[in-house]
C-alpha cells in the first residue's frame, strides 16, 4: 500500500490548538523538552537497571526465586528505560540539545534494538499512519492476533483475548532478534520504505548487536552457565515485552479506536490528521502518578501523538488545554480512569475481532 493522503483542515481546531499549547510555555517560560526533572528520573532508573544487571550476573542468588525476581525488576527496568529515555531522546524532547537527544535514543541500542530503524517505523510511520492497516507496522501482529477488522480473520482468533499475553511476552525478543534484521536487509518498515542508511548507521546497527550479544547472551552464560541465562534471559525479554506491548495497546486498540481506511481510489483518508490522532488513541490512568511515571507518560497518548516533540513531563498540564479546546469543537477524547478499564476495553476489542468477520 502506498503511503495515504489526510483531509485538508475544515476547521481551525489544532491551529487554535496549538496556540494555546505554546502560549502555555511562553507563559510559564519554560521549554516544551525535559528538564532536570527529566534527567534525575532517567538516572535514577539507569542506575536501578545497571544495580540489577550487575547483581544477577555477578552476585548470583543461590535462590532461584530471587534470580527470577531479578530478572522481573530487570525486565521492568528495560521497559522503563525505553518509555522514559529512549523515546523521549528519539522524538527530539529529551533535551534541548541534540546530542543528548541522540545519546538518550541510543539507549535503544544498548538493549538489543536500533534507534535507526525504530525512529522510522515509529517516529515517520506510527505517528503518521496511525491505526491503518498496511501501513502502521504496530499494529501488525499476523496471524497470531488480528487487531482490526480490516484483517484477515483465522479460526485461533475466537480465542484471541484468551492468549494474547503470551504473543505480547515474545515481543521484545522477536524484535531485537528478527524484526529489526528484517527491516534491517529488506530496507522497509512493512511495506513502505524507509530512508537509506548510511555508512555509520550499517556500522552502528551490527556494532550495538555485537555489544548486545556480548552483554546480555556471551557473558552470562560464562558467568553463570547456559542453562540458568536460558531461564533467566526468557524470563526478562517475557517481562520487558509483555510491558511495552500491553501500554501500546492500551493507547490504541480498545473499544473506542477507529481504524480508518484509506480509499484506494483516490489514496485519500476520511479526516485531517490531527481528528485521525482523537479517533485512533486514547489515554489511560492519568491521575495515577505511580503510572505516569514508570510509562514514560505514554498512558497521555493522546498528548503525545499530538505534540511528539514536547517532553513526556509536561503531558498532565497541556493535557487540560487538549480537553478543553476538544470540548469547545465537540471533538471526542478517549479516555479510560484506570488501568483496568483499559484492559478491560482491550480484551473487549479482542474478542470482538475474534467473533466479527
Amino acid at each position: 500500500m502506498k503511503a495515504a493522503k489526510f483531509q485538508m483542515p475544515t476547521t481551525p481546531f489544532f491551529s487554535e490548538l496549538r496556540k494555546r499549547i505554546n502560549a502555555h510555555f511562553k507563559e510559564i517560560d519554560i521549554k516544551p523538552t525535559g528538564g532536570l526533572q527529566l534527567y534525575i528520573k532517567a538516572a535514577i532508573i539507569t542506575v536501578a537497571f545497571v544495580a540489577t544487571y550487575l547483581h544477577v550476573i555477578f552476585f548470583t542468588s543461590p535462590y532461584l526465586i530471587v534470580n527470577l525476581l531479578e530478572c522481573i525488576l530487570l525486565g521492568l527496568a528495560t521497559a522503563a528505560i525505553g518509555f522514559n529515555i529512549m523515546h523521549d531522546g528519539a522524538h527530539g524532547s529529551f533535551s534541548k540539545s541534540k546530542w543528548v537527544n541522540d545519546l538518550a535514543g541510543m539507549s535503544i541500542n544498548m538493549l538489543g534494538a536500533n534507534v535507526y530503524l525504530w525512529k522510522s517505523k515509529h517516529n515517520v510511520i506510527h505517528h503518521t499512519f496511525t491505526n491503518i492497516e498496511g501501513l502502521d507496522d504496530d499494529i501488525d501482529a499476523k496471524p497470531f492476533l488480528r487487531l482490526c477488522d480490516n484483517q484477515k480473520k483465522y479460526q485461533i482468533h475466537r480465542f484471541q483475548h484468551l492468549y494474547f499475553w503470551a504473543v505480547y511476552a515474545l515481543l521484545y525478543i522477536y524484535w531485537i532478534f528478527y524484526t529489526d534484521y528484517k527491516k534491517y536487509f529488506t530496507g522497509k518498515v512493512g511495506e513502505l520504505p524507509f530512508k537509506k542508511m548510511d555508512l555509520s548507521d550499517h556500522i552502528s546497527f551490527w556494532g550495538f548487536k555485537l555489544i548486545h550479544g556480548f552483554f546480555f547472551v556471551a557473558l552470562p552464560i560464562y558467568f553463570v552457565g547456559f542453562l540458568p541465562w536460558l531461564i533467566g534471559f526468557l524470563t526478562y525479554t517475557f517481562c520487558t515485552g509483555f510491558v511495552m506491548s500491553i501500554v501500546f495497546q492500551l493507547a490504541h486498540t480498545v473499544e473506542d479506536s477507529h481504524f480508518p481506511m484509506v480509499n484506494l481510489e483516490t489514496g485519500m483518508l476520511e479526516d485531517e490528521w490531527a481528528l485521525h490522532q482523537l479517533k485512533t488513541t486514547s489515554n489511560f490512568a492519568t491521575k495515577n502518578k505511580i503510572v505516569s511515571w514508570l510509562t514514560g507518560g505514554l498512558n497521555f497518548q493522546i498528548e503525545h501523538h499530538l505534540f511528539p516533540h514536547i517532553s513526556h513531563i509536561h503531558y498532565p498540564e497541556i493535557s487540560k488545554i487538549v480537553k478543553q479546546v476538544c470540548e469547545e469543537y465537540e471533538i471526542k477524547y478517549n479516555e479510560y480512569s484506570k488501568v483496568r478499564l483499559a484492559v478491560h476495553s482491550h480484551i473487549g476489542h479482542l474478542k470482538q475481532m475474534g467473533r466479527i468477520s
